[in-house]
This record gives C-alpha cells, structure tokens and sequence, in this order.
C-alpha cells in the first residue's frame, strides 16, 4: 500500500477517535474512584423497595430495553484514500442508545414531543424509582453518576431481587441531550412485527437472531395491555377474524375472560401462571403457540429461532440465565456515550441548563 498523505492519517484517527467514543470505555467499577459507594446505594435501594413492588422488575427491564433500542445513528462523509480503500468520518450524530433519553420530558425548549410520549412507550412505568436514586447518588456524588447507568443498574438489580439471573454492568455511559418520539416510535420494535421485520429491527442494533430469543425471554415475567394485541382476537387482516397461529383455546379464554372487546385496556399476563418467576416458560408457550404477540409466535415461524427456543427447552434453567446475561450485557453496549460525549444529567428528567 502507498504511503497515506497528512490528511488521510488524520482522517482515521478522528474516525478512531469517533468509533471508539461510541462504542467503547465503558469499565467494571467505573465508579470505583469518583463515586465508590454508587452500585451498592443503587442495589440497597432496590433490594429495600422491589421485593414490595416485584413487579417493577419487568417495568426496568422493558425501560432498559426502551431506552438501548433508540440508538444513535452515525451518517458518514467519505474519503478515498490509495489502492481504493474508502474511509469515514462522522458527518452527524443522533443522540440515541443507551444513553437515558428515554427518561427526558418533553419542554418548550425542546420544541419536539421525546421518546418518553411515544405510544410505545405510553405505558412505561418507575421514572420516579429512577428519580428517587438518582437523588440518591446526587447527594453522595454530585454531578458523576449518570442516569444511564442508573437505568441500567436499575433493571439488572431488579431482575436479580425476584429470582431472574445477574449479569455484569460494566459502566460509565453519559446521558444524551437529544429524545425524539419519532424515533422511537420507528425504532422500536412492534408486538406485531413479523419474523422479517424482528430480525431487520435487531440487526440494525448490532444484535442476531440468537439475541432476539433470549431478550424475548423476559416476556416471562411482563404484563400487557389488551390493545398490544387485540388484533389477532378481532381483526386480524381487517375483516373481524382471528390469527389462525393463535392456539384458538388460548384465543377463546381471552375473549371471554381478559379481553372482552377491541379496546379493552385490561391488564394480561405475557406468561400466565408464571409471571412472577423468570423461567424458560415463556418459551414453551411459544411453541404451543400461545406466545401473547405477533412478535412471540414470529419466533416459531423461522427454523433457526425455534431450533434455538428448543435447546434452551432441552437445556438447564442455569444455562438460560447464562445465555441471557450475554444478551443483556450485548444489549447495555448499544449506542453507548462516554468520555466527552452527552453529560452528566442532575435530573433525569431534563437536560443541565
């Protein structure tokens, strides 16, 4: 290869410098020095307030997943440098990932609804959990801990406190300074998304198919709304029918008993019968196509996830808790800020004037 000119060399340092300030520098104990009492404040205060309230566990763990899958989106200017290689750098940056935007309230200022009033994210609940420890941590540290870490060590304790499985939270994330309902409401992925468009949503996130069954998994502690799904009881293609890949024994006690009609705002459980335990149930119901969303009995419909969904069946509960903890720590990596990007938040809420 020729040698590269001045500019070109600084060219991929300053995309080094982007990519690694994107992905990168997040670290076990990252508050080990500047705030050393920050994970166990967080962990006394939910090991204090869940056990109460168990099912907050699968409310943090739904805004976690919330806040990671609006991420941030890179749009590159290109160079060519020798021999036909091409490189980039970052010609503008949205905002978005694991970063808390999630949390933002809508102001004048803003001049645009945020991610928090999208419809996805309408029936999101414990902003005021995550208010009370970051008062917390505020007043140990002012000014260090951010609240995307505090959502992310939210949702990991939570899920530990009622019996689901742990898994490392190497921290650091800055908050974001930018949260668009928009977006999220593009980004997210549907109860009634079908096997394409899960496995597209996914992979624009970095994540695989592998990454779609396992997070899928903590339907095995959530509740819905009937209107998350009331169209596989009552229209499903528009003409007053119902989705023929519902088990219609399933479909009949939920007309009868859950959701009376199309708008019916009833509470149902994702994985009756074992909704306060994080087991593999979830899935058998998948295969016995009584999974409660679209997205569910998508998991069934490709060879490849229901292989996977079939080796968990076949597998140790403890295996599970290790494949999940894999996907949730993959999964706490999307779009993160560090370093210099975002800021320290010192309300949640909203942006530091």
């Amino acid at each position: 290869m020729e040698k590269l000119g001045r500019f070109e060399v600084v060219i991929l340092m300053f995309l080094g410098l982007v990519l690694g300030s994107t992905h990168g520098d997040l670290q076990m104990n990252f508050y080990a020095k500047s705030c050393p009492k920050a994970e166990k404040i967080v962990l006394d205060y939910v090991n204090k307030h869940i056990p109460n309230s168990p099912s907050l566990a699968a409310a943090f763990i739904r805004m976690h997943f919330h806040d990671c899958f609006v991420r941030e989106t890179l749009t590159y200017a290109r160079y060519s440098i020798p021999n036909n290689y091409d490189h980039a750098t970052s010609a503008h940056r949205h905002c978005m990932g694991c970063d808390a935007s999630v949390l933002l309230n809508t102001t004048s200022s803003t001049g645009n609804q945020t991610e928090k009033f999208a419809p996805p994210n309408q029936t999101l609940r414990g902003f005021d959990f995550i208010d009370r420890v970051k008062s917390l941590l505020e007043a140990e540290c002012p000014g260090v801990v951010s609240c995307a870490d505090i959502v992310t060590l939210v949702a990991r304790d939570s899920i530990v406190v009622t019996g689901g499985p742990f898994w490392k939270v190497p921290t650091g994330r800055r908050d974001g300074v930018i949260s668009n309902a928009s977006e999220a409401l593009a980004q997210l992925p549907a109860p009634f998304s079908n096997f394409t468009t899960l496995q597209s949503d996914f992979a624009n996130k970095g994540l695989d198919l592998k990454d779609l069954v396992l997070l899928s998994g903590a339907h095995t502690i959530g509740i819905s709304h009937c209107t998350s799904f009331t169209n596989r009881l009552y229209n499903f293609t528009g003409i007053g029918d119902q989705d023929p890949a519902l088990d219609s024994e399933y479909a009949a006690n939920l007309k009868a008993n859950k959701c009376r009609s199309i708008n019916s705002t009833t509470i149902v459980e994702m994985d009756p019968g074992s909704v306060k335990t994080f087991d593999l149930s979830y899935y058998t119901l998948v295969l016995k196509r009584r999974g409660l969303f679209q997205s569910d009995s998508a998991l069934s419909t490709d060879s490849r996830t229901r292989s996977f969904i079939t080796q968990l069946l076949n597998g140790s509960l403890k295996n599970f808790f290790q494949e999940f903890a894999e996907a949730m720590e993959k999964m706490g990596r999307i779009g993160v800020k560090t370093v210099s990007s975002g800021e320290i938040r010192k309300h949640c809420a909203v942006v530091n004037s």
